[in-house]
C-alpha cells in the first residue's frame, strides 16, 4: 500500500486527498484548521460520488485516511507528499522546511502552487531540492486529470519520470513543463482571458453572465474536446493550419485585444506551428477531425442536457419548443429521432441497453398522452414497468433516424401493456420490438393501485381504439 501525505487541506488539498485515497493510497493529512476534517470530508463525499461514475471498471479498494497534528507526523512513511498551503512563499518555506526535516529520503514532494517557480521553492531547502517539483492541479482535483509538472535544473530525470508514473497511476495526466515560467502554462492562458474579461466588464461591453455564455455556449465547448490549435486547424478547412494563419495572422496587429505584446508574425513562426499541428493531427484528415469534433460536441452537450445545465439547458428549451403533442393515431408514433453517438458501443452500433431507453421513452409518451404526465407524477401517481421483452432484430447505427410505433394491447384497471416496434426511417426495416407490461403505482405507498378516474378513462378509450 502506497502512502501520500497532504500538507494543507483546503479545496485543492482536499481534492488531492480524495484522488489518492480513491485510487487506493493511504492518505495522511495535516491542516491546522480545526474544521479541516469536516471540510475535507465534504470534498471526499463529493469525490466518492462522482469519480467512480467516470469509470466502467471498479476503482481500487480505497485507502485509509488519517488526520495528524503536525507535519512531522503526516509525512512519516509517505511516498508522495503534496504541499497545498496558502499561496505565500513564507508559508510554503516554513512547511517545506518541516517536510525536509521529517520526510523519508526517497519521498517525492509536489507543490500545488499556481504561480511560484520550482527554483523559488527549492532555494532554501537544498536537501529537498532534487525531489521537490511543482505539481499544479486543477479544481476539482479528483475529476480533472491535468497536472502541470514543473521541475528545475536541480531535479534529475529519474525523479521527474518517477513523479510522472505516480501521477499517471492515480489517473492524472502530467504535463511536463520544459522550462520554468511564471504561472506555468494553463494559468497564463487563463489569466489572459481573465484580464480581457475584466476590461470588457469595466468598459460596459458585456456583463459577467454574457461573458460566461460566450465561453460555455461557444469556444469553451470546442476547447474542451479539441484544444486551441487543433480547433484552429479544423477552422482552416482542407488547407489546414497554414491557411488559417494566413487568414488570421494579420489580426495580431489589430486592436482585437488589450494584450498588445504579441509575437512577430513571421514565416518561421508559421512553419513551426504548421509542423507541430501536422504532427498533432496524427495523419487524420480534416474530415476525420471534423467528425471527431462533432461527435464529441454531441456527446458533451447531451451530457449537459441530462444535467439541465449550460448549453444543455438551451437544448432542453429549444427541444420543448419543437415538441408537438402526440397525435391520436393507431398505432401511436411515440419516437421519431436519430441515434446519438453516445448511445453506440465499440462495434459502432447502438448498445442494447439503449433500446430499453428508447422503449421507456416511448412508454412515457403514452403516459403523457393519457394524462399521467409530470404533474400527475408530482401528485403521487405513476406507472412502473414490471416486465419487458425486447427482441434485437437488426443493427442500429449512430446518426440513423428511427421511429417507434406503439400499440396499447391492454389497458384496464391498474394494468397497462404496450407493444413497440422500432423501425429505421430510411427503409422501414424492423430493428427491434418490445412487449412492455406496466403497473399503476401510488408513489407514497410504492404499491400498485388503480389510476385516477380521468387517466383511467383516457386509457380505456385508447385501448378500445387500438384493440
Amino acid at each position: 500500500m502506497k502512502t501520500a501525505a497532504i500538507i494543507g487541506g483546503g479545496v485543492i488539498g482536499g481534492g488531492w486527498a480524495a484522488r489518492f485515497a480513491l485510487m487506493g493510497w493511504d492518505v495522511r493529512i495535516f491542516d491546522p484548521d480545526p474544521e479541516a476534517e469536516r471540510k475535507i470530508g465534504a470534498v471526499l463525499n463529493n469525490a466518492r460520488r462522482s469519480l467512480p461514475m467516470l469509470y466502467d471498471t471498479p476503482l481500487p479498494t480505497g485507502g485509509a485516511i488519517s488526520y495528524h497534528a503536525t507535519i512531522a507526523e503526516a509525512v512519516r512513511g509517505a511516498h508522495w507528499i503534496q504541499e497545498s498551503v496558502p499561496e505565500r512563499l513564507s508559508i510554503k518555506d516554513q512547511a517545506l522546511a518541516e517536510i525536509m526535516e521529517h520526510a523519508a529520503p526517497e519521498a517525492l514532494v509536489g507543490s500545488s502552487t499556481s504561480g511560484f517557480k520550482p527554483s523559488q521553492l527549492q532555494e532554501n531547502h537544498p536537501d529537498l531540492a532534487a525531489r521537490l517539483m511543482v505539481a499544479h492541479p486543477f479544481n476539482p482535483v479528483y475529476l480533472l486529470p491535468l497536472v502541470e509538472l514543473v521541475p528545475s535544473v536541480k531535479n534529475p530525470p529519474e525523479n521527474i519520470d518517477k513523479a510522472k508514473e505516480i501521477l499517471k497511476s492515480i489517473g492524472m495526466s502530467p504535463l511536463h513543463v520544459r522550462a520554468e515560467i511564471d504561472a506555468h502554462i494553463a494559468d497564463r492562458l487563463l489569466e489572459s482571458v481573465w484580464r480581457e474579461a475584466l476590461w470588457l466588464v469595466r468598459d460596459g461591453i458585456a456583463t459577467t453572465e454574457e461573458i460566461d455564455n460566450a465561453i460555455r455556449y461557444g469556444f469553451g465547448l470546442r476547447w474542451a474536446q479539441m484544444g486551441l490549435f487543433e480547433t484552429y486547424r479544423v477552422a482552416g478547412g482542407e488547407a489546414g493550419m497554414k491557411h488559417f494563419m494566413a487568414q488570421f495572422g494579420p489580426c495580431l496587429a489589430w486592436p482585437w485585444s488589450r494584450l498588445t505584446d504579441v509575437p512577430e508574425f513571421t514565416e518561421d513562426l508559421v512553419e513551426l506551428i504548421a509542423e507541430q499541428s501536422d504532427a498533432q493531427a496524427g495523419g487524420k484528415s480534416i474530415r476525420d477531425l471534423e467528425t471527431l469534433r462533432d461527435d464529441n460536441l454531441v456527446a458533451m452537450m447531451r451530457a449537459l442536457k441530462q444535467q439541465g445545465a449550460a448549453a444543455g439547458k438551451l437544448l432542453i428549451d429549444h427541444e420543448n419548443s419543437l415538441r408537438s403533442p402526440l397525435a391520436d393515431s393507431v398505432p401511436l408514433i411515440t419516437q421519431n429521432r436519430s441515434v446519438p453517438v453516445d448511445w453506440t458501443d465499440v462495434n459502432g452500433h447502438m448498445n442494447e441497453g439503449r433500446y430499453g431507453q428508447v422503449f421507456s421513452d416511448a412508454s412515457e409518451e403514452v403516459m403523457t398522452h393519457i394524462g399521467a404526465d409530470r404533474a400527475y407524477i408530482a401528485a403521487g401517481n405513476s406507472y412502473f414497468t414490471a416486465e419487458s421483452t425486447i427482441r434485437y432484430l437488426n443493427e442500429t447505427l449512430a446518426g440513423q433516424a428511427f421511429a417507434v410505433a406503439t400499440r396499447v394491447t391492454l389497458g384496464e384497471g391498474k394494468k397497462l401493456r404496450l407493444f413497440h416496434e422500432m423501425r429505421r426511417v430510411s427503409d422501414a426495416e424492423l430493428l427491434a420490438t418490445c412487449d412492455q407490461f406496466l403497473l399503476h403505482v401510488n408513489l407514497e405507498t410504492r404499491k400498485s393501485c388503480p389510476p385516477l378516474p380521468e387517466v383511467a378513462a383516457r386509457l380505456a378509450a385508447l385501448s378500445a381504439a387500438h384493440t
